[in-house]
């Protein structure tokens, strides 16, 4: 007979306690406790379970003894998803995609599936339909490939469809409806998602088959389910974008077969997504007369330079305490900017409003930004326009020195590529960089005030 044990887990975290607490001593949240039934079962006959095999995991091996052959990824038609990974697909590799409701991770994931002409992928969705997944794929410019539906939530029945079909890739839409039998709780618990992972993990390890996973967040944008889930899977790639636009983010949160600080660019059609492969063009608006307030930045994200758009407007605070505000820029590092330019440009921002937006809804964490962030504010400040022809891509220190930037090449090569007249570096960045292959103008400053001079006199 089979052994039932009560346990509580934490729904914000996973952490297990014998018995109910008010406040999860692991996060720290209140009332988020629930009581589940974990059976300690035998799997069943017939299903699938992955066997690890006893020798190999009981003895230790020396490094040098362990055989390695460099692993072949699996390019897709998707070069966004392919730079995002780190250059493909790894063999074995377990992939955890997050996003709101609605964003696009399931047209995503089918696209993909569809493009794959030469490999056998699984699909299984627990939320939709076979002929909702068919009038999906209909509206998809993509071929219709070697790609097979599923709709089923066991991950028993799952398992044994794969023992047999052996897919190339498998992908399961989403972890939060599957359920297995070896866990007597609901789908989407803790315990549940847990179980399952589990299993699709050890599948994904010993068959070498590629696992995607979906999985849904929570209203404070973090993955739902235990914290461990994250810990498990090999990649967590994060769907970012505004339902309000069309543009959408695919970010890496973390990868161990490459970079965390790669993105790709979409934009959401009613043909599916489409690559975006020049994000400048799309982050830098086309206007018909000169703003003030507006910057144009060069950042580096991953291995892809940007240009960006910052936009400010600073205004006189009427209602008292001055308000400081910024979307898609680190709000502290506002306040730090906005004291260097009141003590060491002599700008009296202190009975200012300031706001701060960067164009596109990307989220800038890229210190190069700094001095396009304050060239913008003086711009408004100050009411007048900084030239369309400009850029900017320099760090700013608290003396108002201007600091130097790594891979200043690539910056200056795009903002060249983009048309630009004219960019500002520091002066440090321009030992051992040749001038003479770029035909921009390369303006080279050590402190605040000559930038202002430059664009603004």
């Amino acid at each position: 007979m089979a052994k039932t044990k009560t346990t509580f887990f934490c729904q914000n975290c996973g952490n297990q306690a014998p018995k109910w607490l008010g406040r999860c001593p692991a996060c720290g949240e209140w009332n988020t406790f629930v009581e589940e039934v974990v059976t300690k079962d035998e799997p069943v006959a017939g299903n699938w379970r992955p066997t690890a095999t006893t020798k190999t995991a009981a003895k230790p091996k020396a490094i040098h003894a362990i055989n390695y052959e460099e692993q072949e990824r699996t390019l897709t038609p998707d070069s966004e998803l392919n730079r995002v990974l780190g250059g493909g697909i790894v063999p074995g590799s377990l992939v955890l995609i997050g996003g709101e409701p609605g964003i696009g991770k399931s047209t995503l994931l089918l696209q993909i599936a569809l493009g794959l002409n030469d490999m056998r992928v699984l699909y299984v969705s627990g939320e939709e339909s076979e002929q909702q997944i068919k009038m999906r794929a209909e509206r998809l410019p993509t071929p219709i490939s070697d790609c097979y539906i599923m709709t089923e939530t066991s991950t028993q029945n799952i398992f044994r469809t794969v023992e047999h079909f052996e897919p190339e890739i498998l992908i399961i839409d989403s972890i939060q409806t599957m359920h297995s039998s070896l866990v007597e709780s609901g789908a989407g618990s803790v315990s549940q998602v847990r179980e399952c992972t589990t299993e699709f993990m050890k599948y994904a390890k010993e068959s070498g088959t590629p696992v995607f996973i979906v999985g849904h967040i929570t209203k404070d944008g973090s993955l739902a389910g235990p914290k461990v889930l994250e810990h498990m899977v090999d990649t967590v790639l994060t769907f970012e974008g505004d339902r309000h636009t069309t543009y959408r983010i695919l970010r890496t949160t973390k990868n161990r077969f490459g970079s965390t600080s790669e993105l790709g660019i979409y934009e959401m059609q009613g043909t599916g997504l489409r690559q975006v492969t020049n994000p400048s063009e799309i982050l830098i608006s086309q206007r018909d007369e000169a703003l003030s307030g507006i910057a144009i930045g060069s950042m580096v994200e991953g291995n892809r330079p940007l240009m960006i758009e910052i936009q400010a407007l600073v205004s006189v605070a009427n209602y008292g305490t001055p308000q400081r505000s910024s979307t898609g820029f680190d709000a502290k590092r506002l306040q730090m900017l906005l004291a260097v330019l009141e003590k060491r440009g002599g700008f009296r921002l202190g009975q200012q409003d300031v706001f701060l937006n960067v164009a596109g809804g990307l989220k800038v964490e890229d210190p190069a930004i700094d001095l396009a962030v304050c060239a913008a504010i003086v711009s408004s400040y100050e009411d007048i326009a900084i030239p369309s022809s400009s850029a900017f891509a320099a760090e700013v220190g608290l003396g108002g020195e201007v600091r130097a930037v790594h891979r200043v090449e690539s910056r200056i090569s795009e903002a060249e590529k983009l048309g630009f007249k004219e960019i500002f570096i520091s002066k440090y960045n321009i030992k051992g960089l040749d001038t003479s292959n770029f035909k921009i103008k390369i303006r080279p400053v050590s402190k605040l005030d000559e930038v202002f001079q430059g664009v603004l006199m």
